[in-house]
């Protein structure tokens, strides 16, 4: 009998290849054949389109182990994980299908025969539950030897399926196993409790519901199975809890370990133990397949996966950061079926531990709050935390929602939802209507005259000029008939080559002639979806609605932005290959002077990684590859291989750019028509601009060429400067910087001498036995005053040592520092606070060490005498 779950994986690929099945690898948790799917969540979602007759294969009888995440959308186990014994984030379906080949007949024989004899499950054990209607199923369950008092009928909650509301269904029949009476529960199918499971579901599409609701036999009906692997391998294993199978054993043994805990002694440390290790699965597979943490789509869920185990990790007592280390021990396990998840280790380990330090950071200043907010809420003898203080939590301090609310449930509270939600909308408003974005949607001048003209063609992919005619002016949000010179207008025609600001490219610019006029155009927008405005100033005459204009686009601007655009899909097919999957466009600027990209990473390139792209990017550039363009459907986009993301707003037909082998995206920009048309690629800076996310700043073109001479122009001037020739000029700058470096070391020893003299001016009292020594050093910087602060403590050995320096731009710096025998009762930190409000500043620190800032020098002097009072005082309580 096959018992691992590594052996029931590799028995149940062999057991359907030996019955003519094409073993098909597992696709990625990003749904590849449906952007509007979150993840992958059953084996079938591959094959989706073969099933809906979309797309045709090469074989038509299939089997996989896919794996597929329940965690955000429909279908979300999340909230469960870790309180129940089979709910999971990440889990492996095993399956099998027939696209239009094999029926009912084979499909029960293939799963009574594998369970019972390849995987040797015990035959009186097994439960069948069939569609009420399908008298075929329970007749051909009866034939392969299953008693009738162990088939029951259920209806269509339980065992009809369908994909959609309308399209391919039909009837299921599915494999249940009675875990026997130590598990709690109905001892029938579908009943209360665990006792019974059910382990296999086999699904007979043979039918298409149309939008009436009517039922039509398919011409070739088909099989979509699907058995989750780990509650196969807990049945297989003899255990009641997926959690006790050889799948998360390891893991739990290595979280355990590093807790000093034990598995299995107390259920609420268990729980936790549980939470982990489910969520360690999620994570490595999701960074695996590209996804980082964000605060949008596939992301959040992973930053609400990832977060929820550190705090699980804390309620363990693991306050540092640990889940990034045991993301080995799941690629371990798991990459000799998964290789993919091997080659990902470092960076999911790297991305790991990032997320969790800016978390742990968020817990410190949050979890206080949180329970001090439990316990007013109990002491007042309530139960309910009050929205408008869970608010404060959420958005002043970034505390999840959804943490709060567990560590609530934990605590036999809950959270006023209703109340958090008033105070979200309230928020939102305000946001609104301080940006002024309520203003700038609310155009109706643009939206009457949307619903007034017809749609506006645009034909500038393949040309730049055409003649159109003028279907309205718009003078502010006044319509006028006609503009004349010197009018700032905007103009709607019928048709366009002119390209509208999207996508990250910015509109085209160029001139609209007529018969008595002229309108030079500085700004192309697509305000509403149908919509195109012409936005410029009437240069000479006029221009009237009605009448036919020649439109012409800047040649040298437009084909300058499209130099960048196209440079911008190589630099994200460059960045994937470089540093994985998990980097994605998170925005982008197209201009023809520079571009600007956006994209999702952990930390800073290396330079070493940005003459990679440069170079990867420059070698596209000079093989002069072919850029083409096509328009189809995104299911047929996505299929190819475009690169589409789950949020983004796709039509029904979308446009794919494609530079040969080299990269394929979704885009609606204009583009060169080969590689070499961008001549030259010069990253200008690489920065980062939020948590997670970079920015890469380039030049295309002339652009690039320019960058290039002007640096060659300051190498030379530094030549001359420092009087060696260009190939010398690293090492004589090293040599200067080391002499400069030497000469202010020199001279800030020099000012510590001088400020530590006995000429300078200084006072020192002691007070109730305690020496107190407190100075100005003006001229000295605050790492020369921590310098001499070290110096005088190490004198005193016991004391306060106060300094306080005036700047030449008449700021302040203040300096304290105690010895640590007498923190107990004299603190750095209070001392400093009173000092620096002296002179209109701040400041804080450590007990043994602390400093400020101000803003009035002349107050310098009454501060540091404050000192010898405040010394007093601290001695006296």
């Amino acid at each position: 009998m096959t018992q691992r779950a590594r052996e029931l994986r590799q028995a149940f690929i062999r057991y359907f290849e030996e019955h003519g099945h094409q073993a098909v690898p597992s696709s990625s948790l990003i749904p590849q054949a449906d952007p509007t799917l979150l993840f992958t969540n059953a084996g079938m979602n591959q094959f989706k389109r073969v099933f809906l007759g979309q797309e045709t294969r090469s074989y038509h009888r299939a089997v996989s182990s896919q794996k597929c995440l329940r965690a955000g959308g429909k279908h979300n186990d999340l909230e469960n994980v870790g309180y129940t014994r089979r709910h999971h984030t990440f889990f492996e379906m095993l399956g099998n299908f027939s696209f239009g080949d094999y029926f009912k007949e084979d499909a029960i024989r293939f799963g009574w025969e594998f369970l019972t004899k390849s995987v040797g499950l015990d035959k009186s054990r097994l439960w069948i539950t069939v569609f009420r209607e399908d008298d075929d199923a329970e007749e051909l369950w009866k034939k392969v030897g299953i008693a009738p008092s162990r088939i029951i009928r259920c209806g269509e909650k339980d065992n009809f399926w369908q994909m959609a509301d309308t399209g391919p269904c039909g009837p299921c029949s599915e494999i249940h196993f009675d875990q026997g009476r130590a598990v709690p529960g109905s001892d029938r199918p579908n009943g209360e409790g665990d006792r019974v499971i059910e382990i296999w579901n086999l699904v007979f599409m043979q039918f298409n519901r149309d939008a009436s609701g009517t039922l039509h036999p398919l011409p070739k009906p088909s099989i979509d199975t699907g058995m989750g692997l780990e509650r196969l391998a807990a049945v297989a294993q003899g255990v009641h809890s997926n959690y006790d199978s050889d799948l998360f054993l390891p893991l739990l043994s290595a979280i355990a370990a590093r807790a000093g805990r034990e598995y299995g002694k107390q259920e609420q440390t268990d729980r936790s133990m549980r939470v982990v290790a489910d969520h360690l699965r999620a994570i490595t597979f999701l960074m695996t397949d590209g996804i980082l943490p964000s605060n949008e789509g596939r992301g959040y869920v992973l930053r609400r996966i990832l977060r929820r185990a550190a705090r699980h990790g804390r309620l363990l007592g693991i306050i540092e950061p640990f889940l990034h280390d045991l993301t080995g021990t799941v690629v371990q396990q798991m990459g000799d079926a998964y290789p993919e998840v091997r080659n990902a280790a470092p960076t999911v380990a790297e991305a790991t531990k990032g997320e969790e330090e800016r978390f742990i950071a968020t817990l410190d200043q949050g979890l206080p709050i949180l329970s001090e907010l439990i316990a007013k809420t109990r002491s007042a003898g309530g139960t309910i935390l009050p929205g408008a203080d869970v608010f404060k939590l959420y958005d002043t301090y970034g505390f999840p929602m959804d943490l709060i609310t567990e560590a609530s449930r934990e605590q036999g509270m809950t959270v006023d939802e209703a109340g958090f939600d008033a105070a979200i909308e309230e928020q939102r408003t305000r946001a609104r209507k301080t940006s002024g974005f309520e203003q700038e949607i609310a155009r109706p001048a643009v939206a009457d005259l949307a619903k007034r003209v017809g749609a506006t063609t645009f034909v500038g992919y393949d040309q730049l000029e055409s003649d159109s005619i003028v279907q309205a002016i718009l003078k502010g949000d006044r319509l006028v008939k006609e503009a004349h010179e010197g009018d700032e207008v905007e103009v709607v025609l019928d048709v366009t080559p002119f390209y509208a600001e999207g996508g990250g490219q910015v509109g085209d610019q160029g001139v609209l002639v007529g018969a008595e006029g002229r309108l030079d155009i500085k700004e192309t927008t697509r305000p509403v979806a149908t919509v195109i405005l012409h936005k410029g100033t009437v240069t000479t005459g006029r221009i009237r609605e009605g009448e036919q204009l020649h439109l012409s686009v800047n040649r040298t601007t437009r084909q300058d932005a499209a130099r960048n655009h196209t440079a911008t899909h190589l630099v994200h097919a460059a960045l994937r290959d470089l540093l994985g999957p998990h980097v994605k466009q998170f925005g982008s600027l197209v201009a023809p002077n520079r571009l600007r990209f956006d994209f999702a990473h952990f930390r800073p390139l290396s330079s070493r990684d940005i003459d990679e792209i440069e170079t990867v990017v420059n070698g596209e550039i000079r093989r002069n590859e072919t850029v083409r363009s096509e328009v189809m459907s995104i299911q047929d986009a996505v299929a190819k291989g475009a690169l589409a993301f789950f949020g983004d707003k796709y039509g029904d037909e979308v446009r794919v750019v494609t530079v040969e082998s080299f990269s394929k995206e979704l885009c609606g920009g204009t583009h060169c028509r080969h590689t070499g048309e961008i001549g030259l690629f010069r990253i200008v800076s690489e920065t980062g601009v939020a948590a997670g996310v970079r920015r890469i700043e380039a030049q295309t073109g002339s652009g690039a060429m320019a960058m290039m001479k002007k640096l060659e122009t300051e190498v030379r001037e530094l030549s001359e400067l420092l009087k060696v020739g260009p190939s010398e000029l690293v090492a004589k700058t090293r040599k200067v910087m080391a002499q400069l470096k030497d000469k202010e070391r020199e001279l800030e020893e020099l000012k510590l001498k001088m400020a530590s003299g006995s000429g300078v001016s200084a006072t020192a009292r002691t007070i109730a036995g305690v020496p107190v020594h407190v100075q100005r050093t003006d001229g000295l910087d605050m790492n020369g005053m921590r310098a001499l602060a070290d110096q005088l403590r190490d004198k005193l050995k016991t004391g306060v040592v106060a300094l306080g320096a005036a700047m030449e731009d008449g700021k302040v710096s203040l300096l304290v520092v105690v010895t640590k025998d007498l923190t107990g009762k004299i603190k750095a930190g209070d001392l400093i606070k009173v000092m620096a409000a002296e002179v209109g500043g701040t400041g804080g620190g450590r007990p043994e060490m602390a400093q400020a800032g101000g803003k009035d020098s002349s107050k310098l002097d009454a501060s540091l005498e404050k000192v010898f009072g405040l010394v007093e005082h601290a001695l006296q309580r």
